[in-house]
């Protein structure tokens, strides 16, 4: 079981690399899907990390995933610059899944 990075930049895929996480970075929703299907097919990996601006290229696409998905595990982290607020992210993914506005 392993970690693997889907991210916008190269700064965050080599900062991962250094812990031993592979990944790719894109920038278009074709790549984007692409790579997940790449990420779904291996079953040896565990844990998906996705940056916010990735997770924001196609939205709806990953919170489908992450609510219909068994494995891997789909994660969003912060970007490199730090400034998306992932609290509403989740605010957001638990009022779908639960289908109650919090």
């Amino acid at each position: 079981m392993r970690f693997y990075l889907l991210s916008d930049n190269v700064d965050t895929l080599v900062g991962m690399r250094l812990v031993g996480i592979e990944g790719d970075v894109l920038h278009t929703k074709d790549e984007l899907l692409k790579a997940l299907d790449f990420v779904m097919q291996d079953e040896s990996i565990a844990i998906c990390l996705l940056t916010t601006k990735v997770v924001l290229i196609a939205p709806d696409v990953i919170s489908e995933l992450k609510l219909r998905n068994v494995s891997p595990l789909f994660v969003e982290i912060p970007d490199r610059h730090g400034n998306s607020n992932i609290g509403d992210a989740i605010d957001a993914y638990v009022s779908k899944a639960i289908g109650v506005k919090l």
